[in-house]
């Protein structure tokens, strides 16, 4: 993909260094955990690596990670700046990483201000109206929220909808490369519009969705089902503006399969927040093929073992 001369988004913002800031005792934030888990699974947690902290979590499947205490702390605001507390301008890898996120970000504004506008959507009861666009906001150690929490960088990306922010450790396409085998710059990408599509979800009203008769986690697999396939819409949608190849394709495919959640080690299917790799990479190739948000309702699928 090349993003050479493309927009960069102006809805974000760096948060500098440890910016969660220290605190006393306590775990993190369960909305953070969660983010997480619907990121990586709960052995990907281990995966992505855990800070030394006080205290412990018991992870969803059973698993326990040792995390950072409660973070507190200033609330960053405003556009970038390359100061000595500034993350994109701690390395040129992350001013690089910065750089490209934006970049993503501000295709992801143009493609679902467009299928927002069109009404081109699944449709959960809420009006979905004008798109608002989320702000990313990079940080590195740790970081507050508006409303979810503090989370440490071994959060990895996650999504909070109280405050409508994605929040990001540009370190984390380092791990994606080196930790889950799923290097290349639209893998990364598909990380950013994945996160983007549980804004979607927030907006129309789906991640709030419960199913009778199927568990949390269940429901939990078709939530993330259905961001997987947004990433694909956008995808297909900026296909062209971002010059996608079927090589960047392959890498996207690749990082939906290395955060699957058997491919993470789940034997038992009941343990699944995700889906399997098989699922995760049909739904992103469902909306990538299609470039239809309608077709991304995995909530019109009646039989869970049918996604």
């Amino acid at each position: 993909m090349d993003i050479e001369g493309r927009r960069r988004s102006e809805k974000f913002e760096d948060r500098g260094r440890g910016s969660g800031g220290g605190g006393g005792g306590g775990g993190i934030p369960a909305q953070a955990l969660i983010s997480l888990v619907r990121l990586l699974g709960p052995k990907g947690v281990l995966v992505a690596g855990a800070v030394a902290a006080v205290g412990y979590f018991v992870l969803p499947a059973g698993l326990r990670q040792q995390v950072f205490g409660a973070l507190t702390g200033q609330q960053g605001s405003g556009p970038a700046s390359q100061g000595s507390g500034s993350v994109c301008g701690a390395s040129p890898a992350n001013g690089k990483a910065c750089d490209f996120s934006r970049a993503v970000l501000a295709s992801t504004e143009d493609v679902w201000k467009s299928k927002f506008a069109s009404g081109g959507l699944p449709e959960y009861g809420v009006a979905a109206g004008q798109y608002q666009e989320p702000t990313l906001v990079v940080f590195a150690d740790g970081v507050s929220t508006g409303g979810c929490g503090g989370a440490t960088s071994a959060s990895g990306p996650f999504y909070c909808p109280a405050d409508r922010k994605l929040y990001i450790d540009p370190s984390f396409y380092g791990v994606m490369e080196k930790k889950l085998r799923a290097p290349g710059d639209f893998a990364q990408a598909y990380v950013i519009a994945h996160e983007v599509g549980h804004h979607v979800q927030n907006s129309i009203g789906s991640s709030r969705l419960k199913v009778r008769g199927e568990t949390a986690n269940q429901v939990s697999v078709r939530v993330e089902l259905q961001a997987d396939c947004f990433a694909g819409v956008w995808g297909h949608s900026a296909r062209a503006s971002l010059k996608i190849t079927d090589d960047d394709l392959k890498e996207a495919v690749n990082a939906a399969h290395a955060i699957g959640d058997d491919a993470l080690g789940h034997s038992d299917k009941d343990d699944y927040t995700h889906g399997a790799s098989a699922q995760r990479m049909k739904w992103f190739r469902r909306g990538f093929d299609s470039g239809d948000a309608k077709a991304c309702d995995t909530f019109a699928v009646k039989k869970y073992d049918e996604l």
